[in-house]
């Protein structure tokens, strides 16, 4: 059973805003409330996010036989077909109503790194089916990165970190940053509506895995947050989308090193029926960073509630979890 649902407020935060001491609390307050900010003066010009959403639509209105050329693999690059992901098993009748693209840090295929479970070489629709596509995700890829070691920053204030704590290369000088667009078809195509009494969802309810996530969405509203997953009956509410704002959400990883403090917060994707687009970064630090209660964190009333892991451990778990075995897509790619 569900409470109606009504939007939300979330506090707005200004990465040009000069008051460093305002941002940390309008973070901290949001951190404390919901894990849900918006970030706005980001440097990223709206021509440039128009451009990435076009390019993002062009792929996803290329032939289903074409995409399916480019189906991620096990290192999570590549695309991601409808009904590829249930996040929301226990509620779920099928996965989610959407589908996806992963672009990861590009790492060549003879380098060493790329052994590593989220680096690699990612995969590219060829140059004669979309000649600027490349271009224009890699250099989003970077201008994302910068943003989000912005915003870390902000957060390592607010946990009474130094500024830089978050800047290091074991946390965000290495980072695994993945770019996932997304493509949410609509009841026009699927046939498929949200509804939650049925088990229909564009994203079924999950938090993020890792440290903060920066999403930009088109104009249709349909992302929805629970700020107490505990309650009954659980209260949804939407988040509006604002145009050249990035929608800003904490990761399960940063509720681990906060001891809890910062909130992770549960969220999905109910649409009405309409076709919509949005562009998720998420942002995590190197493999071999061990995620564990920061000193700021801990105290005898308040000892350590999870147990050190290191992120490529984490990650690798939360994404067999979630995602379908690739070997169910042996027939269709061939």
């Amino acid at each position: 059973m569900e409470s109606p649902i009504s939007r939300t407020n979330l506090n707005c935060i200004s990465l040009a805003d000069p008051d460093v001491q305002k941002s940390v609390a309008l973070l901290k307050q949001a951190c404390l409330d919901s894990g849900f900010f918006y970030v706005v003066d980001h440097g990223i010009s709206q021509e440039f996010m128009d451009e990435v959403f076009a390019q993002s639509k062009k792929f996803f209105g290329l032939p289903h036989s074409e995409k399916m050329k480019l189906l991620r693999d096990e290192k999570n690059r590549g695309y991601t077909p409808m009904l590829d992901e249930i996040l929301d098993p226990e509620n779920q009748v099928n996965g989610d109503y959407k589908e996806g693209y992963y672009i990861g840090v590009e790492v060549p295929a003879d380098d060493p790194e790329a052994n590593r479970p989220f680096y690699g070489p990612n995969q590219w629709p060829s140059k004669e089916v979309l000649p600027k596509w490349r271009e224009v995700m890699e250099q989003y890829h970077r201008e994302a990165l910068r943003v989000a070691k912005s915003v870390a920053r902000i957060i390592a204030l607010a946990l009474d970190l130094d500024v830089d704590f978050f800047d290091r290369p074991e946390m965000l000088g290495e980072p695994i940053a993945t770019l996932r667009l997304l493509h949410y078809e609509g009841g026009q195509k699927t046939g498929k509506v949200s509804n939650p009494a049925k088990g229909v969802y564009g994203a079924g309810a999950h938090s993020d895995f890792g440290l903060i996530t920066l999403l930009a969405t088109d104009d249709v509203v349909g992302l929805q947050i629970c700020k107490d997953k505990n309650a009954q009956p659980q209260v949804w509410e939407y988040v509006a989308p604002v145009k050249g704002e990035f929608i800003v959400n904490l990761g399960d990883m940063l509720e681990r090193w906060s001891n809890g403090i910062f909130r992770s917060t549960l969220h999905r994707v109910v649409l009405d029926g309409r076709e919509r687009y949005s562009i998720a970064y998420f942002v995590e630090p190197s493999h071999d960073c061990v995620v564990e209660c920061l000193p700021t964190c801990k105290s005898e009333s308040n000892p350590p509630k999870f147990p050190p892991i290191t992120c490529s451990a984490y990650l690798s778990q939360r994404y067999k979890d979630t995602h379908a075995d690739l070997n169910s897509y042996n027939d269709s790619k061939a």
